[in-house]
């Protein structure tokens, strides 16, 4: 697969896709600039190079057509201060308004396209649609690695339409950063699973049993654990279907000698809110009434030790409900437990979502070693399974 290092830019209209997909508060102001701060490198490079940007993206689900909370013009002046540069925006992503814009885009500019989700063609990958996309530029770079696991049409099908076609730095670093956990990983390797539920996880989990030394799990799945060992989990959060799952999963680590950790006791509440009673439980005991929402005391000390000594951390899910600051010390601990180990030497890669939110808000993001813009897409990559937007850029 060829980067953007393979290619001089100069006077090249550069069609990128990038995940802007950011959210933004009741006054449509941006709330977390991740996403674009890591997409600068990779449009500077193609502006300092001569040539100018097209940029693509979603954000959110719009169901019926164009609405004005999902529409990108809201972060035209996040994009702009950022990149140093003004940003000219397109009220569609196809059509002869785009059309326009784009064929008067000079050496240096930069376009924003209208939301392409406001077209169901897009997540139904239609050939004609991306074709239209595709007759904007001349070289097409995919830099969206938060959506290279569907295969939409500005994700995988436009890139039919080049000859010219490469990954952005995001997508380059994305599958750096994964494959180095995957295949060279330094031991001891801990991976860290959390979340509300198992049924999220279990491929990822299975495939982890063979590669990790100990696979801690906290958060909301790791009820349906105990519920299976015969605990007592009040009103926790349950999936009564994956019962029999959770117990293959202890039997399966076991018999592949995996440490696998639980938690042993948990900040109980008696009610799902941050002004609810709290205390805290053992997991095999927990009173009817009563809902684990974070890990507790003695799980937050055995958790931290293990990842402390790690060499090599994976980190995808929150240890309970940390948007609520009563039951996010469990997730503050694990942060402060990853940034040791990194400081130790180790390497840490967290996982997208919630956990890059997590360790983000806490100010850790750049005291670990790779904080991950896609969460599901780097899940199912390690999984094992072909991502779309990455194959089309191979093929």
């Amino acid at each position: 697969m060829k980067t953007i290092q393979d290619f001089d830019f100069k006077g090249k209209k550069a069609l990128i896709r990038v995940d802007f997909n950011v959210p933004l508060n009741a006054e449509m102001h941006v709330t977390d600039e991740t996403r674009i701060n890591a997409a600068i490198p990779t449009l500077k490079k193609i502006l300092n190079d001569g040539g100018s940007c097209i940029l693509m993206s979603h954000l959110g689900r719009p169901k019926n057509g164009p609405e004005d909370k999902f529409s990108l013009h809201h972060i035209t002046s996040n994009l702009s201060q950022k990149l140093g540069v003004p940003i000219k925006f397109a009220n569609d992503c196809i059509g002869q308004v785009a059309i326009d814009e784009a064929a008067s885009l000079n050496d240096g500019e930069v376009l924003l396209l209208e939301n392409v989700r406001f077209y169901m063609e897009e997540t139904a990958g239609d050939n004609s649609f991306a074709q239209k996309l595709a007759n904007l530029g001349d070289i097409y770079v995919n830099d969206a690695f938060g959506t290279a696991h569907r295969a939409h049409a500005s994700t995988t099908v436009v890139a039919d339409f080049f000859n010219e076609k490469c990954c952005g730095n995001v997508m380059q670093a994305e599958l750096e950063n994964a494959r180095k956990v995957l295949e060279n990983a330094e031991r001891p390797f801990t991976a860290i699973m959390g979340g509300a539920k198992i049924s999220d996880k279990i491929m990822i989990i299975e495939q982890l049993l063979d590669k990790v030394d100990h696979l801690i799990i906290g958060g909301g799945m790791s009820y349906t654990f105990f519920k299976a060992m015969g605990g007592q989990i009040g009103n926790s959060l349950v999936e009564e279907d994956k019962l029999t799952l959770a117990k293959e999963l202890i039997a399966k680590a076991k018999e592949k000698g995996v440490d696998l950790q639980l938690p042993k006791d948990s900040i109980i509440a008696d009610d799902f809110s941050n002004d609810a009673n709290t205390q805290t439980a053992d997991n095999y005991a927990i009173p009817e009434g009563w809902m684990g929402l974070d890990i507790g005391p003695e799980s937050r000390e055995v958790f931290s030790r293990i990842v402390e000594n790690s060499k090599t951390i994976l980190w995808n899910g929150p240890m309970g409900v940390f948007e609520m600051s009563n039951f996010a010390q469990g997730t503050n601990n694990i942060a402060q437990a990853v940034v040791k180990a990194t400081d130790n030497g180790g390497f840490s890669l967290i996982g997208g979502g919630d956990s890059a939110a997590a360790v983000n808000n806490l100010g850790y993001g750049d005291k670990v070693s790779y904080v991950s813009t896609g969460g599901g897409a780097l899940l199912e990559y390690m999984e094992g399974k072909i991502l779309p937007g990455v194959a089309a850029l191979e093929s």
